[in-house]
Order: structure tokens, then sequence, then C-alpha cells
């Protein structure tokens, strides 16, 4: 017995050991309210829908291009690209990049990931419409199946990240990147434990250690963050910020291309009445949506992009303003009465009733269903909220909800074609509502093929427009992007992109 007692104490005594051997060095832990599997953020493995976002943000893996803060390109592991002007790229890659692996990243491991990324990936096909890849050395030749002007713009998509294919593994979720931090533990909603690429191009990680913790409750992230149980937040709930307005933390903020929008459904009968989808567009406050619910840390939205964003900004079109007499007007003239007096309008014996989807890992949209809920009710419209986590469930059954409303970066490459793409055309990812306008398609076709910048923004203007003057999406507000830190912690930055998190730089004092 004593010497089996003597046997457990050592066994005790070397795991303690182990245990503070691994914690020892510079550790960091970033509390995050969207690495979870409601927002399809749930693994590192960029080729599974959105899972390219947890492995971009969190220095996993790069892509062959990056964006600067005003959504311009620039080289990353790609240092040059060109077109020949019709379905040829020519890209040279960065010599002495290495994966985490150890492998060499050179043309022949793109091709492959890209490749793969083809023949899994949900949304890379239709939007690089990529035929062919030919590697030579450190030259990549993509060849379209038709006319592509923003094929590098889409290959800087999360999903872009360039892995080591050989080395990930897919059934658990984990991906080998180029990057500066390599996974070592990832449990899906819950954490993922970085520890630095040995192998990084690009300087040397400050951390020994990174974890990214999932809050998925933005108070509770507010309560871990002043209790010193995490270092960095990343989707902090507005009413917390007083808390950390002051010297022993700091803010990084930028605005960005995230929209808090609504999509209509076009398949349930009462959205298809152009008078209901005219006058929920009149009976939404965004002015006050944002002042208000969002205490000004936002910008109300008008089109697709944020106002100001290149040459096809929200300032470019016209859409519906909050006018809740005129909307009382249009229900009234389309048979939308009050005739019993209780402040919800009806029709052929219909009350006018509107359920609306929504979700609450991003905090605007609980208090965006909250405004609308209040405002449209001022009008005559119920609204009948269904706030849910399992919000994939009810977006499979066309007939379980009338509006859906969502977050998305409309622009995440800088170009405007990925909005329409993904969210405007028949049968795309994101076009939830089932929206389709032939004029719209007849544009994205233009778009498809134009190559020149200025007019791909007048195209990009006429989309919003379009879609606009349907009413089958309401933009309501852009996020301010604001990412908080204690003061002990360096290069913890806000990206207009919403990439870019973790970088080697990223560091903390003690």
């Amino acid at each position: 017995m004593k010497k089996a007692l003597t046997i457990i104490l050592a066994l005790c005594l070397a795991v303690s050991l182990l245990t503070g051997a691994f914690a020892e060095g510079k550790t960091m832990v970033i509390g995050d309210t969207t690495f979870n599997s409601e927002n399809w953020e749930e693994t590192t493995d960029p080729h599974r829908t959105y899972n390219g976002w947890a492995c971009i943000r969190y220095g996993i893996g790069e892509t062959l291009v990056h964006y600067t803060d005003t959504m311009e390109l620039e080289p990353w592991l790609a240092t040059s690209w060109e077109n020949d002007g019709n379905l040829t790229w020519t890209i040279t890659l960065r010599d002495g990049v290495k994966f985490s692996s150890g492998r060499d990243m050179d043309g022949a491991a793109v091709k492959q990931c890209l490749e793969h990324l083809l023949e899994v990936h949900d949304r890379a096909p239709s939007d690089t419409m990529i035929d062919t890849i030919e590697a030579d050395g450190q030259v990549l030749t993509i060849t379209t199946k038709e006319p592509l002007p923003a094929l590098m713009n889409y290959l800087g998509d999360p999903y872009g990240c360039i892995i080591d294919v050989d080395a990930s593994d897919f059934d658990a979720g984990i991906a080998v990147g180029t990057g500066p931090y390599k996974v070592v533990d990832m449990v899906t909603d819950d954490h993922l434990t970085l520890v630095p690429n040995e192998f990084y191009w690009n300087g040397t990680p400050k951390l020994d250690q990174l974890t990214i913790r999932t809050i998925s409750d933005g108070n509770t992230l507010a309560m871990a963050l002043q209790a010193g149980e995490i270092d960095a937040a990343y989707g902090m709930a507005y009413e917390s910020y007083p808390l950390f307005e002051n010297p022993g933390f700091q803010f990084s903020a930028i605005q960005t291309s995230r929209a808090f929008f609504a999509s209509m459904n076009m398949t349930s009968p009462v959205i298809q009445d152009p008078a209901v989808r005219k006058a929920i567009a009149m009976g939404i406050d965004k002015e006050g949506f944002v002042a208000v619910l969002l205490d000004g840390h936002g910008v109300p939205g008008h089109g697709a992009f944020p106002d100001g964003f290149s040459t096809f900004g929200g300032e470019h079109v016209t859409t519906e303003g909050y006018d809740p007499e005129g909307a009382k007007a249009v229900l009234k003239a389309a048979g939308w009465v009050d005739s019993d007096g209780d402040g919800i309008r009806e029709k052929d014996g219909q009350k006018l009733v509107i359920r609306w989807l929504t979700y609450p890992s991003r905090q605007e949209l609980p208090l965006l269903a909250e405004s609308v809920q209040a405002t449209l009710k001022a009008v005559g419209i119920e609204v009948d909220v269904n706030c849910t986590a399992s919000r994939r469930e009810f977006l499979a059954d066309m007939t379980s909800f009338d509006i859906y409303a969502s977050a998305l970066v409309t622009a995440p490459s800088g170009d405007p074609q990925y909005f329409f793409t993904t969210s405007c055309l028949p049968g795309m990812s994101y076009n939830f509502g089932a929206y389709e306008n032939e004029h719209v398609n007849d544009l994205m076709a233009q778009m498809a093929t134009e190559f020149d910048p200025a007019k791909r923004g007048e195209l990009a203007v006429e989309l919003q427009q379009a879609i606009l003057d349907d009413n089958a999406y309401i933009f309501c507000s852009f996020l301010q992007m604001n990412m908080i830190s204690k003061a002990t912690v360096s290069n913890y930055t806000a990206h207009a992109c919403d990439y870019y998190q973790v970088t080697a730089e990223l560091d903390i004092e003690g």
C-alpha cells in the first residue's frame, strides 16, 4: 500500500510539473462570442462552410492576398499576380514560407489546397469559377471558366486560407496553415488552444500559448474581462463598454461593412404583398436603433454597403426612410385596416403578423428585433420574434418565417460582387429569402465579366437600387468594430475586413 501510494504521489508530482511547464512562458486568453457552431465557426477548417473565419482570425491560416483597412489588395502569400485580360491568371508565390507542419509552401502544395477547396466547399466553386490550376515551382497558373475580374478578391476570403492538405485533420476540423500559430487543442463551443508555429516566415510569435475561449453571452464576456479571467474580448455588449473606459483597458475600433439587415422571405404569402414590404421598410427606425439601442456604436444603413465605402457606398442609392405615417397610408391603401381596434391591421380576415427569425450570438440582432417590434407595432404590424441559436432548422423550412435578420460582411474582399453573388442570386448560399429578379440577374452577369473598377462600381449602385426598389432587403445598420483588451496587451487590433485579430505581433506584458 505504501509503495502504491508513493507511486501515485510521484505521478501526481510529475503531472503537476508537466502542467506547470506547459503553462510557463507568456500566455494570453481571448474571449470570443463567435467561435461556435451557431455561427458556422465550429472548427478551424477553412474548407468547411464559414470555418475559415476562425482559421484566419486566430493566426492559423493566411491567404494569397491581404486586405488593407481601405479594403485594397496587397501581397501576402502571393507576391504578385496578373491577368491576361480574359481567363488566365499568373500568380507568383512568396519564397521561404513553410506550413506549421514544416512542409514548404510551394506551387504544388497551394494547387493541392485549392483543388481540395473546390472539391468540398459550398461557395468557392461558384465564386472563383476556377477551371484548371497548374503549378511550376513558385508559380501558379489559374484558368477560370469565365472571365472573373474579382478572382484575387475571392481568394482573400477566409476560405482561401492556404493549408497543408496532407497534414490537416479534416475529420477533427483542425487545419495546418502558414500563420504564426498552430492548433494543439480544440473543443467546439468551448475553446481553442494555440502555440507558436516554429516555422513562421514573418517574424517570431510573441506568445507561448494563446487560448480562444468561447463565451457567447456578451455580459458573461464582460464579467470575465473584469475578473481577469481573459485578457481581451471580441463581441462585447455595448452596454458594458463604460466598464472598460478607464486606464486599465483599451479599445481598438474601426468601421466595417458588416451589415445587420433583414431578408424578406419572398415565398411567404404576406411578404409577397409589395405594400407590406414597403410599409415594413418605412416602419423601421434605423437612426433610433443605432442611437438608442446601440448607443451610437454603429451607423444607420442605406444600401448594401456603408456610406463612403469606395465608389458604391450607400449614399449613392435611394431607400425608404423612417415614415410611420406614410407606412400607415401604404397599408391602408392596400386594404390592411384595423377593423377590430386591437392595434393590429387585418385583411380578408388575416392579421398582419410578421414572423421575424434571428439569432442571439450577434448582440445587435436581438436589439434590432426589439426595436422593430416596437416601431412596426405603431403602424399596425405585429412582429413575432423567434431569436434562436437553432436558426438553421427554421431556415430549412421556408414556411416557418417571414423575415430573416442576420449579420453579414457585405464586402469581405473589398469588391461589391460578393454580396450580390451570395445573397441575391437564385439558389445561392445566403439568399435565404429565395429572392429572384431577372434585372438583377442580368446586371450580375455584366458585373461578372467587367474588369473596369469604375464600371463595376456603377453596376454595384444599380444592383443596390434594384433590390431596394423591391424592398427585398432592409439594411438597418453597419458595425463599428470594437475590440477591448487589458492595457497590458499590445497589437490586438480591429480591421475593416474583420480578420487578422491574431498576428505574430500580438503580445502581453508579464
